[in-house]
């Protein structure tokens, strides 16, 4: 039996006007997440558990079959395993964006000031892996020191190891206060001060970097500052072959998919062209993907697109990385998967980013089992988020409990 996932990050959303009161996944064309649903079974389940944030790291370690509660220590530990930091038992891991501040009076504002900074865009226009690398490594040299380290990542998206550090500090992710004046979120709780102080003097090394001058210079958006977030400590977990018995592979975009995929013990396949934006490689993945089961028992393909467009408020490009991931991912898979006798997949967001919120919510999930050997027979139906009101479905309200079922011999 072959295993397959296909995750589709922040695919799931809330009725819109404009849409005549439909969500991205209702207004998309499906065709083939349609014809899963159709012959598989389906179901809802909730990803993020009571008391958890509604974010990517929870959701995604649920859907692996890890549950939260157990296993969750925080965002960033996860995208250094990805990144090929092995952090120490002290060490504390830090996301790291590179974000666009609008600034009135010349600099980010500390909590005693007056002055404001809005937080334009949490991922500086997407800026590119080439241009980031110069600037966290300058952001290295100036503000880095004995026990504080900065790392390069993909994109927007870097590192902080702060050995020794401090964790209990209330870090808001950027992507939650686009629009909004960032003296409101700025960290708070022991040792905030040496966090506060990094952000702000980086916007000094960053501001007139001669990758932003030249960014500016062809209308796109800088990358003036860092913003420091999702803090946490090594987890302790077991791989998926001494939870499972099975072998498995992650294809990802993101280090922290990636990060659970190695602790899970998964090989982590580097996909050319997979870039977390609607310009992704979705064949190459689909590929990838069918290739890797040749020799592993199961794989997981995440796709960050539609998580994204979400974060942007981008209505159009969300229906269309639904679209895309439909008919490249999941249409490509549907026929390379023919070559095995007996296989499952499963397809699934991992939380909603509801467009009109711009982040993220802890609203249940829709899911689709396709098993090759027990195929449904029935009417059509219809792969979205109201498909609890339409079918006699499974719900899973201890969501890490899916994989469970979905393994089941």
């Amino acid at each position: 039996m072959k295993y397959l996932i296909l995750l589709g990050d922040g695919m799931a959303d809330r009725p819109h006007e404009s849409l005549n009161g439909r969500t991205c996944l209702m207004a998309a064309r499906t065709p083939n997440l349609d014809q899963l649903a159709t012959l598989g079974q389906v179901g809802i389940i909730h990803t993020i558990p009571d008391g958890f944030p509604p974010g990517s790291d929870v959701a995604n370690l649920t859907v692996m079959g890890y549950d939260p509660r157990e296993f969750y220590t925080g965002r960033s530990p996860l995208e250094a395993a990805s990144i090929g930091i092995k952090l120490g038992p002290d060490d504390v891991a830090y996301r790291c964006n590179l974000v666009t501040l609008r600034i009135s009076g010349g600099k980010a504002p500390s909590p005693a000031s007056g002055r404001r900074a809005i937080l334009e865009d949490f991922s500086a226009g997407h800026i590119s892996t080439e241009e980031s690398r110069l600037l966290i490594e300058e952001v290295n040299s100036k503000l880095g020191t004995d026990s504080i380290h900065f790392y390069t990542g993909v994109s927007y998206r870097h590192l902080m190891v702060w050995a020794g550090g401090k964790v209990n500090i209330e870090c808001t992710p950027p992507h939650d206060i686009q629009d909004k004046n960032i003296a409101d979120y700025l960290p708070r709780g022991d040792g905030d001060n040496i966090i506060n102080t990094l952000m702000e003097e980086s916007i000094a090394l960053l501001q007139d970097h001669p990758v932003n001058r030249t960014r500016q210079e062809r209308g796109k958006r800088i990358a003036n500052s860092i913003w420091l977030w999702g803090q946490g400590k090594r987890p302790k977990m077991p791989t998926f072959k001494e939870k499972y018995g099975l072998t498995g592979a992650m294809i990802s975009a993101v280090d922290l998919t990636k990060g659970i995929g190695i602790y899970a013990g998964f090989d982590v396949i580097a996909v050319p062209g997979a870039t977390g934006w609607i310009d992704t490689n979705y064949v190459g993945k689909a590929e990838h993907a069918l290739w890797a089961l040749k020799s592993k028992d199961i794989v997981y393909v995440h796709v960050e697109a539609p998580d994204e467009a979400g974060h942007a408020g981008d209505l159009k490009n969300k229906i269309k990385a639904i679209e895309d991931f439909d008919e490249l991912l999941v249409g490509n898979i549907i026929h390379g998967m023919k070559q095995f006798d007996e296989y499952r997949i499963l397809t699934l967001p991992d939380h909603p980013t509801p467009i009109e919120l711009r982040t993220h919510s802890n609203e249940p999930v829709p899911f689709i089992i396709y098993d090759n050997k027990h195929e449904r027979k029935g009417s059509p139906i219809f792969y979205d988020e109201n498909i609890a009101k339409r079918t006699g479905i499974l719900h899973y309200r201890e969501g890490h409990t899916l994989m469970d079922y979905f393994l089941q011999k």
